[in-house]
């Protein structure tokens, strides 16, 4: 039989270099140091082997069931690669030797051939043509596809002059042939995939692409429970209106933790009207529990803490809402929720209750708390020249301030769509922390006089984009009339998506404190790049600046499983310090009023040996010290605030912040303390001075 190409075989150069997979054809690379072979009988040990072969045994590659030997791996020096695979093909002992490839865009993958060889024919095809076919290229029927039509598994045996790469890629020509690939051999890689039946809904977890999907678009959740799924102890506080406890996706033995109604003052915080909806779905996206059927939340396996709260945003409704989750074992506090008002600074005590949760949180590690940056498309802390409002409403520079989003303790989270893009109501800034993916809809905010209004200019041009799918309130109510709605989103729905993430993290390594949540979460974020303008304001604040921040995306979009991944390989034994190294620095140093650069002032550490313990002492004189904030700055750029503001009229500040007194200091154990430290002050109202009269770092090695 003659061998008869088509129009679609692979060009002679690449034949040995094209796998033919899954309909694509994906480039290879030979791997210089290793090859396998197959041994001939299920006896022959990969020991015995290495003695006829000039290579070392390296590791056994199970592959076909049964009486099949497995492959045998062999390490070599590259200038003895080709010598030694022909001493392996020469050995009786050896049923056949082959290369080890890897792919070309993803060479971390290790691809090992097996003596099989997969080929679908077209219909017309006749068995006696396909034996023909398959002796022509020494190929051996073992079985058909049990599934497929006029597919079957054929062995590559001794007659055949080439490899199963080349064999594929050579039946790929033939028009008798539609399909034909090697089966290969690749490292497994756990990828957990939850069985509840709504999970394929589920697009901002994990997704394969689709309509409306750009690839990578979601969190990479898969991957990170593989590590973990959460734990019960780590819990998820969410604060918002009414929770349906009713739900099944809120069942599990110690799924509910300390829930409270802050607005009928009991314990069960579950809606009490009709619009109530917000919080059930918040908690769904958050921890919905993995049941088998529903959804499942970022971090199942932890707690929930359901907080309804009074609709208000006093400062006792705040103190008690903060504290309540504090001293009940909250370990992430969920906000998806702001001031209805244009700008809204927060009250000296509202700043200290979040100031409190995340320092004496979690016996002292703190809480880690999550606010939404809210839905308006306007800074966080900024000022936009603001025409056509409805009436007038707004009107010239207006200045933006959401008080809680900028609070030092709090990751401010913005929102990107099923597409990669900025959605187009997310609010933006230098304040943002990171990116979650949400729903895309025009930009709006909520008046307590005026209800909801689009912001100005209304957006009126499509805006493409999925949105959540999560919990809602079982039956007619809530905002479908299923127990689920797909088109949940805002700020609102990014928010729970990153306190799962952090849940996650602290499931991972319970030892971190808030601060070091935070920065894993922002150094393992994937950087969205959004080119294009906004459909609103036409900004293009979509890229990223050259310390890796933007303004509409923080960070970057999280990723649940570079965070874990992340987060594990933080978990260090402590070590006792074996010698104090000592700086102080005198030179006296004006506090700037009201600059929100503040000043430095550094001390230079020249021994390089790492961190096992610290001590900072500062001398501070300012007439009214609730304006500052005191932070110490490492060589390597991790800033630990020391202290808040919470001072009030308190003129003079000398005091020592310790690893026990100040447990964010933690995160600075096992780093280089060679280089430059600084003590940055700042001040942060008007009116008031003062000096940095002296400070001193002790720091133990």
């Amino acid at each position: 039989m003659s061998n008869d190409q088509s129009a679609a075989s692979v060009p002679e150069e690449s034949v040995g270099r094209i796998l033919q997979r899954g309909g694509e054809e994906l480039a290879l690379e030979k791997v210089s140091d290793r090859f396998t072979v197959r041994p001939a009988t299920p006896d022959a040990a990969s020991e015995e082997l290495a003695q006829t072969i000039p290579a070392q045994a390296h590791q056994e590659i199970p592959g076909r069931s049964g009486m099949t030997p497995p492959l045998q791996e062999f390490i070599v020096d590259p200038s003895q690669r080709d010598e030694a695979m022909q001493a392996a093909r020469e050995s009786e002992d050896v049923a056949f030797a082959s290369h080890v490839y890897k792919l070309k865009e993803n060479p971390q993958t290790l691809v090992y051939l097996t003596d099989q060889v997969t080929i679908q024919f077209a219909p017309s095809v006749d068995e006696e043509t396909q034996r023909a076919i398959a002796s022509l290229f020494g190929l051996q029927l073992l079985r058909p596809v049990s599934g497929i039509p006029n597919t079957f598994v054929f062995e590559v045996s001794l007659q055949a002059r080439e490899n199963p790469i080349k064999i594929a890629n050579r039946l790929m020509g033939r028009k008798e042939v539609l399909t034909a690939e090697p089966n290969i051999v690749v490292r497994q890689e756990k990828h957990y995939r939850p069985k509840d039946s709504l999970y394929p809904k589920q697009w901002y977890l994990n997704n394969l692409g689709g309509s409306q999907i750009a690839a990578g678009s979601h969190i990479s959740v898969e991957k990170a429970w593989d590590i973990t799924k959460g734990i019960r102890s780590i819990v998820v506080a969410v604060a918002d209106d009414g929770f349906d406890l009713n739900h099944p996706d809120f069942q599990g033995t110690g799924k509910i933790v300390a829930p409270k109604d802050f607005k009928e003052q009991d314990f069960l915080p579950l809606p009490g009207d009709d619009n109530e909806n917000h919080g059930t779905a918040c908690a769904g996206v958050a921890v919905a529990e993995e049941t088998g059927t529903g959804i499942v939340g970022v971090a199942p396996g932890c707690a929930l803490m359901p907080l309804r709260t009074t609709g208000y945003l006093d400062d006792e409704t705040i103190e008690q809402l903060f504290d309540w989750a504090t001293n009940n074992g909250a370990a992430v506090i969920s906000c998806s929720w702001g001031p209805a008002a244009v700008y809204f600074p927060l009250s000296l005590r509202q700043r200290a209750a979040l100031t409190r949760a995340a320092t004496q949180g979690r016996d002292g590690k703190g809480c880690v708390i999550v606010f939404a940056a809210g839905n308006a498309n306007r800074p966080i802390s900024g000022t936009i020249n603001e025409q056509g409002w409805p009436n007038n409403l707004l009107k010239g520079p207006t200045q933006w301030l959401g008080g809680f989003t900028v609070h030092p303790d709090a990751i401010a989270v913005s929102a990107c769509t099923s597409l990669n893009k900025k959605s187009a109501y997310s609010n933006w800034g230098t304040n943002v922390s990171v990116c979650a993916p949400s729903n895309n809809a025009p930009p709006g905010m909520w008046f307590e006089q005026t209800g909801y209004v689009s912001t100005a200019p209304e957006v009126r041009a499509l805006l493409p984009g999925l949105g959540i799918f999560t919990t809602d309130r079982l039956g007619a109510a809530g905002y479908d009339s299923s127990n689920f709605t797909s088109d949940f989103g805002g700020t609102s729905s990014a928010c729970p998506v990153v306190a799962g993430v952090a849940a996650l993290i602290l499931s991972a390594n319970p030892d971190l404190t808030a601060t070091e949540v935070r920065q894993i979460l922002q150094q393992t974020a994937d950087k969205v790049v959004d080119p294009d303008p906004d459909p609103q304001l036409t900004f293009r604040l979509g890229s990223y600046d050259a310390n890796g921040f933007s303004q509409w995306f923080g960070y970057g979009k999280v990723n649940a499983f570079k965070a874990v991944q992340a987060a594990q390989q933080q978990r260090v034994q402590p070590s006792q310090a074996s010698q104090a190294l000592h700086g102080r620095n005198d030179n006296l140093v004006p506090i700037p009023d009201y600059n929100s650069q503040g000043v430095t002032s550094p001390i230079n550490v020249t021994y390089a040996s790492p961190l096992r313990d610290i001590q900072v002492s500062v001398n501070i004189q300012h007439q009214f010290l609730g304006d500052i904030e005191v932070s110490v700055r490492s060589p390597n750029g991790i800033t630990v605030l020391l202290q808040g503001r919470t001072l009030g009229s308190t003129t003079q500040l000398q005091a020592t912040y310790t690893l026990q007194n100040t447990p964010a200091l933690q995160q600075l154990l096992n780093k280089p303390v060679a280089g430059i430290w600084q003590l940055w002050v700042v001040d942060y109202a008007q009116m008031d001075t003062g000096t940095l009269n002296s400070w001193e770092l002790t720091l133990g090695i």
